[in-house]
């Protein structure tokens, strides 16, 4: 190879720029190493300059999927592409790279040229943000979490009963550990049963245990999970869906607190904090005279309603971020996060299993993304094809302002049209937020009394 004549003023300009810069040859040793480069490998220039990139990088793709070698093949530049780099201490360090082929005066490929910049700090702010708006796990910033996380210390600190109302994958489960976990009871045992899963022969013995001899196979006793949440916590999910014999034999639970295992005529006395869950409207099955008023208001003493998910979509950013943190961690991946394309599909989608379907969302888009962003091709054909984006005018995935209407939308449907509630959620002033409305051509909500465009 003829490699060009030094520049004698290379060095001084690849020193004044702030992201690392380094070149290659056509045999990928290392020709030139800026001092931004140094700083953020910790490699010095000395010692990178004549080695294989890959032994001053060892960066998460450089086995398979190097980015400089797909430009050489292709001749594309990449732009941007997420990764992580193993710095001289042996730490893990997110940076984001751009690629370029180096030629000759006569075209010729000779080598290639990679910038990139350090995301430590993205990183540490996105973490940053993401500890502000978690409380015992549950992840929220609008106003409907944010008054759950205020109660749920005071909920944990009583013994009374309560009810966590939602819809299917809401975080009911997650509630209710949250409570048992800041409760005084956090060092016995958390015990959950899904009611509404059993009939009501497998549920009685699930709930209260048997003893040797209750029925043909009963061939030794066997603790309920009342025993076994013994001076914890037990969580009675989908309890909407008992039957009315069980709900008689849950509220002498109760109201008792004793219970008999079958086979037994003493009855267990059950220092145990009973948490109920469902997805239904238990005041209306009152109302149908199919659940029981007594029982109903022995479990309603403390409620906590969760709002399904297309209710609270400014979480929908948080909720990606965790979910993506937790499948790097389990599957050992090095996923960045989802483009503004899949963000925006995500935002506007109305998720019927809630905060599960999300997650199971992002876990799906972890199996076909191996590295650097999630994109639309990662994402389910009805996400990709099927999706209505009423908001972008035809011009393809929604941008940062579509998704700024989206969320004041949101906000002002969720306070039935009133400006100034729906601004201090937002933490804006209200005249901010009526000029944002004007600009975004939003309409006024039908509580405000006006149905018109907002205008000058």
């Amino acid at each position: 190879m003829n490699e060009p004549a030094k520049d004698p003023h290379r060095d001084v300009i690849l020193d004044s720029i702030s992201e690392g810069v380094f070149t290659i040859d056509d045999d990928w040793n290392v020709t030139s190493f800026n001092r931004a480069a140094e700083r953020i490998s910790g490699v010095s220039r000395e010692e990178a300059i004549g080695r294989q990139c890959c032994d001053v990088f060892r960066s998460s793709i450089c086995e398979n999927l190097c980015a400089l070698r797909e430009t050489l093949r292709t001749g594309r530049p990449i732009a941007d592409k997420a990764i992580y780099i193993v710095n001289a201490d042996g730490e893990r360090v997110p940076i984001s790279i751009s690629t370029g082929i180096l030629r000759d005066t006569e075209g010729n490929a000779i080598g290639g040229v990679e910038t990139f910049r350090d995301l430590t700090t993205v990183e540490e702010l996105r973490k940053e943000l993401s500890e502000k708006y978690t409380f015992a796990d549950i992840i929220g910033r609008g106003s409907t979490m944010r008054k759950v996380f205020d109660i749920l210390p005071q909920v944990a600190e009583s013994d009374s009963t309560a009810l966590i109302e939602g819809a299917s994958g809401t975080g009911k489960e997650l509630v209710a550990r949250a409570i048992h976990n800041l409760s005084s009871r956090k060092e016995e045992r958390f015990v959950a049963l899904n009611c509404g899963a059993l009939p009501d022969t497998l549920l009685e013995s699930e709930l209260f245990g048997y003893k040797r001899g209750a029925f043909t196979d009963a061939r030794q006793d066997k603790p309920g999970r009342f025993a076994m949440a013994e001076g914890g916590t037990i969580l009675l999910d989908e309890i909407g869906d008992i039957s009315p014999a069980m709900q008689i034999r849950l509220l002498r639970v109760l109201q008792e607190r004793v219970y008999e295992p079958l086979g037994s005529v003493e009855p267990v006395e059950a220092d145990v904090r009973v948490i109920a869950a469902t997805n239904k409207d238990l005041g209306k099955l009152v109302r149908k005279g199919e659940f029981r008023e007594d029982l109903f208001y022995r479990v309603n003493v403390i409620r906590i309603e969760l709002p399904p998910l297309k209710d609270r979509r400014e979480d929908i950013p948080l909720l990606v971020d965790h979910f993506v943190a937790k499948f790097n961690n389990l599957q050992n991946k090095d996923v960045t996060g989802v483009t503004e394309e899949v963000m925006a599909v995500l935002m506007e989608y109305d998720y019927p299993g809630n905060v599960r379907e999300l997650e199971n969302l992002i876990e799906r888009a972890f199996v076909l993304c191996k590295s650097g962003f999630i994109e639309a091709i990662h994402l389910p054909s009805f996400l990709q094809d099927e999706v209505p984006h009423p908001r972008t005018k035809g011009k393809g995935a929604a941008t940062l302002k579509d998704l700024e209407a989206i969320h004041i939308a949101d906000a002002l449907r969720r306070h039935q049209g009133n400006r100034t509630k729906a601004a201090q959620e937002l933490g804006i002033d209200p005249s901010t937020l009526f000029r944002k409305m004007k600009s975004l051509d939003l309409d006024l909500p039908k509580g405000d009394g006006r149905t018109k465009k907002v205008s000058s």
